[in-house]
């Protein structure tokens, strides 16, 4: 049965019937009649939109095919077909567009939003590179060209033999100093055990590192400039001061623990570097940057183990000696910073250090009162000096004499020995007293005088005639100490201050 619209009599695509006359009618022309008319185009009726009522064909209905394009009413059809098919095309492009655009925006807000997150890493990147910066400057610490601050080789094997050109280097360094030793007179101009016994306080460097820990621990001379000294503290920081300006020149932080040793290099035609070596377990080298006018770290030295009680820079100023709890001692380049030697593990460890002025044997010392000279070429143990006292103590300090035939030792817990390396035997022992505990002991460069510091101030003794010269009791316990340029001062570390003895001005 087909229907048939009572306006144009084709076919209706939409078919409506009025409720009203029930007549059939096409949607569009009989909604477009109504909006003119406002009445049923049969009947005549009042007529509204509200009373169409659509006609629903079955869902396989296909929409009717005009019989004819020959009438103005078929070309129109096939006209609104076009068109309707042209603006179902439209809109399906225009939700293609619409998806499209929607798709683009995305991306675009997806890279805006990469590009904000890359460019604040690179903010934070930046901000955390100029905080690690200051962390490193304010710990002594320098960034290498490649970012990071040299350390020396850890993984140089135990026991390893020293380079035939290392070898060949000390091998000369001793036969140039052991000639010249053996000529060898007290030099000019150095003080008298006489003038020694007039020393009296001349000048105190007061308040020198933190307050808290406070104390200096350690303290050096430069031998280029005397009035430059080195400190090294319970703070874990090395300090440079220059007494003439009585201005610190450099504040080098970087041990996390207190300073045992520091130590200047000082070599012509090459650059001076200040060492340090803590109970952090390194060793740390500064040198001064030319460009910035600043002290620069040059290594940090990781190769022990335990506490570094020992640091002696060898004669022949290339190389550096490092003695440790870990039972090892160990040799470094000073020039390119490089592990020559560590020694295999002993029974012991050891407590102090220090070199021959010849530089082929050198002394460590012990927690059992032991010391062990070792030949520094081969490693091999020389000898072994063990004091008669059997009560064990720790060997703290050593020093040997500038002639080379004494070694300078604590002998008990408040005695000092000095032995005659010639006979590998204790030659002298100077009691000094129950409750004098030993810190330091120190020959000068003369070999007249040695020195000996504890808790109960500092004592000078002549060699030879072994008469105490003058003690110093001003400021308490001394740590450590150094005869200055040709012994006409003596330089001590007490609390946080740096004392200077010398001749009455």
């Amino acid at each position: 049965m087909s229907f048939f619209c009572a306006i144009s009599g084709e076919p209706p695509q939409d078919p409506v019937v009025s409720v009203k006359s029930g007549h059939v009618y096409e949607r569009r022309l009989v909604q477009k009649y109504i909006t003119e008319n406002g009445t049923d185009p049969v009947t005549g009726e009042k007529l509204e939109e509200s009373d169409l009522v659509s006609v629903k064909a079955g869902p396989g209905a296909a929409a009717p095919r005009p019989p004819t394009h020959s009438s103005i009413p078929a070309l129109l059809t096939a006209l609104q077909n076009e068109w309707d098919a042209l603006v179902l095309e439209t809109f399906t492009l225009k939700q293609q567009y619409n998806s499209t655009r929607q798709e683009l925006s995305y991306a675009l807000y997806s890279q805006d939003a990469a590009s904000r997150v890359i460019a604040r890493l690179m903010r934070e990147r930046d901000a955390a590179r100029e905080a690690l910066a200051n962390v490193q400057a304010s710990m002594g610490i320098s960034a290498a060209p490649g970012g990071d601050v040299e350390m020396t080789d850890q993984t140089a094997p135990s026991g390893n033999v020293l380079p035939e050109t290392v070898i060949a280097q000390i091998d000369e360094t001793h036969q140039t100093l052991s000639a010249v030793r053996k000529k060898r007179k007290v030099p000019p101009g150095y003080t008298t055990p006489a003038q020694v016994k007039t020393y009296s306080p001349k000048h105190t460097v007061p308040s020198l590192h933190s307050a808290s820990p406070a104390g200096i621990t350690s303290i050096a001379l430069s031998s280029t400039n005397p009035t430059q000294f080195l400190t090294g503290g319970n703070d874990g920081i090395v300090q440079l001061y220059d007494r003439s300006t009585d201005k610190v020149l450099a504040s080098l932080k970087g041990h996390s623990k207190k300073i045992h040793h520091v130590a200047f290099r000082e070599r012509e035609g090459q650059p001076t570097l200040l060492l340090s070596a803590g109970a952090d377990k390194l060793a740390r080298v500064w040198s001064l940057d030319s460009a910035s006018g600043e002290y620069r770290p040059r290594t940090i030295i990781k190769t022990h183990k335990g506490d570094v009680t020992g640091l002696a820079v060898h004669p022949t100023s290339t190389l550096l000696l490092l003695a440790s709890q870990d039972k090892t001692y160990s040799m470094h380049d000073l020039n390119n910073f490089s592990q020559l030697y560590r020694s295999t593990v002993g029974e012991e460890p050891y407590s102090s250090l220090a070199v021959h002025p010849d530089g082929t044997i050198l002394a460590a010392g012990t927690p059992s009162s032991t010391i062990h000279v070792y030949d520094v070429r081969s490693g091999d143990i020389a000898a072994t000096l063990v004091p008669p006292d059997n009560s064990p103590f720790t060997v703290s300090s050593l020093s040997f004499s500038e002639n080379g035939y004494h070694l300078l030792a604590p002998s008990s817990l408040s005695s000092v020995g000095i032995w005659d390396l010639r006979k590998q035997k204790l030659g002298h022992s100077i009691s000094l007293g129950d409750s004098f505990k030993v810190n330091k002991v120190r020959y000068d460069y003369s070999a007249q005088l040695f020195g000996i510091v504890g808790n109960e101030g500092a004592r000078i003794f002549a060699h030879k005639t072994w008469e105490e010269l003058v003690q110093f009791q001003e400021g308490g316990e001394v740590t450590d100490f150094v005869f200055g340029p040709e012994s006409k001062e003596i330089w001590g570390t007490t609390g946080r201050d740096v004392r200077i003895w010398g001749l009455p001005e």
